[in-house]
């Protein structure tokens, strides 16, 4: 949804929106855990989100609409529910979808473990669809919680949105009655005769482009809908003006982040993907086994992936506090000296699993093997059929053999190449280069 407003503030939106470098902490997979935002604990009444996901997705020119387009094997539209399911003050997540598509949705409830979800049918319209998403709210009324006092409305095609900025526009909502997220214009807006000739062109200083999240008071947006016409429905896209003309409510505008850009294109399918991969790949964790030899290797790995900017945890296994690791990276290195170490390897997939690690982001684990100067490669089979069996598993798994060098700087130049080789392998995480054995 992209509108246009004046800088009395009025709201239109760009197609070439910005891009994120950085959406932070969207990837925390666990409930409450994203750091509360300041003041968050002011949020002491109910807020629930709806998130209108019944497009087509025409201008993909993809047949799959592209909520449901996969990044890294997993629906887009997961990622902007897990985006408020980590957000411990919210309470619901109403999801809108196409009737054809109710199953799909409860699928992807199921396979990716989301637990504040609730499908609804949607209509033949945004705004339609979008009251069915509130109205089905409203039977909140009997339960303990009761009804939410503030309804966010969301894009399901927006998986970038910080706990920060919903805090934001939930207390404005909450004090207004209604609010919502701008950006500035990218290009300069103009008018067009019926022929097709310059009309006018629009101060881009003074207009903003409306984005979302838009937050609501419940008993407003509901007496919005009650009261809007057939035409509102059929042809209208903005939420903000509703509450406007219906209900003399004028909304709090709150400039928002670069990273709430929405995927429209096919080729934001890719940046969003990239986004992801860079965010998965920040940091990573070296397990030695507590042998001396990994120690002074991951020394100075250290210094290597410092250069790469990468962050390098160094910790002999995964066992007492080392299990917090599980739950700081997507990336692990695996140590071994003259063997296979399969079975450690096992060891470390049964720890990722038993975390639910392996359950939203494809995990990499690299292998790498020294060899001493009378030692030799193992044999690339058994990485081959590992890794075969761990890509069930949601586990990317690369070997890297390393050949133990006397010469201080051939060995430096070796270990500094396993760097670069685990970065790249990281970076792009591709299940076609799982179960190689690289030379370093």
């Amino acid at each position: 949804m992209q509108e246009l407003i004046e800088t009395k503030p009025s709201v239109m939106s760009s197609d070439e929106p910005d891009r994120p470098t950085q959406p932070g902490t969207f990837l925390s997979r666990q409930t409450g855990n994203s750091g509360l935002a300041p003041g968050a604990g002011d949020v002491d009444f109910p807020v629930c989100v709806v998130l209108p996901a019944g497009g087509s997705g025409e201008r993909t020119g993809l047949l799959t609409p592209k909520q449901f387009c996969l990044l890294l094997s997993r629906p887009l539209i997961s990622y902007t529910i897990q985006t408020f399911e980590r957000v411990s003050w919210i309470q619901t997540i109403v999801v809108v979808v196409a009737k054809e598509n109710m199953d799909l949705m409860a699928g992807i409830i199921q396979r990716f473990r989301h637990t504040k979800v609730r499908v609804v049918p949607g209509g033949s319209t945004r705004h339609r669809s979008i009251r069915n998403g509130v109205l089905a709210l409203k039977e909140d009324e009997g339960s303990i919680a009761g009804r939410p006092k503030v309804i966010i409305i969301h894009d399901a095609v927006r998986p970038f949105v910080e706990e920060d900025f919903l805090y934001k526009i939930t207390m404005a909502a909450r004090g207004q009655g209604a609010a919502g997220a701008i950006r500035p214009l990218v290009s300069t807006v103009i008018a067009t005769t019926s022929e097709g000739y310059l009309d006018h062109s629009l101060e881009r200083a003074k207009y903003r482009a409306s984005e979302m999240p838009q937050g609501f008071a419940y008993d407003v947006i509901h007496e919005a809908y009650e009261r809007c016409t057939e035409a509102d429905f059929d042809f209208g896209t903005e939420c903000l003006h509703l509450v406007l003309q219906y209900c003399s409510t004028n909304a709090k505008l709150v400039e928002g982040p670069p990273t709430l850009w929405k995927v429209t294109y096919k080729r934001d399918l890719a940046a969003a993907e990239s986004i992801v991969k860079d965010t998965l790949s920040q940091s990573l964790c070296m397990i030695t086994g507590g042998r001396e030899h990994a120690r002074m290797l991951a020394d100075t790995l250290h210094k290597a992936f410092f250069a790469l900017q990468m962050e390098l945890d160094i910790i002999p296994d995964l066992t007492g506090d080392n299990v917090r690791y599980l739950f700081k990276t997507w990336n692990f290195i695996q140590f071994s000296i003259n063997d296979s170490a399969l079975d450690t390897i096992e060891t470390t997939f049964q720890a990722l699993e038993a975390a639910n690690q392996t359950l939203l982001h494809p995990v990499v684990v690299v292998w790498v093997n020294v060899s001493t100067l009378d030692g030799g490669a193992s044999e690339p089979a058994a990485i081959m059929e590992l890794a075969s069996a761990a890509k069930l598993r949601n586990i990317l798994l690369y070997g890297i053999h390393l050949q133990q060098s006397k010469d201080p700087e051939c060995w430096e130049r070796s270990v500094s190449k396993v760097a670069e080789m685990t970065s790249a392998l990281i970076r792009e995480r591709s299940p076609a280069f799982a179960g190689q054995l690289l030379q370093a």
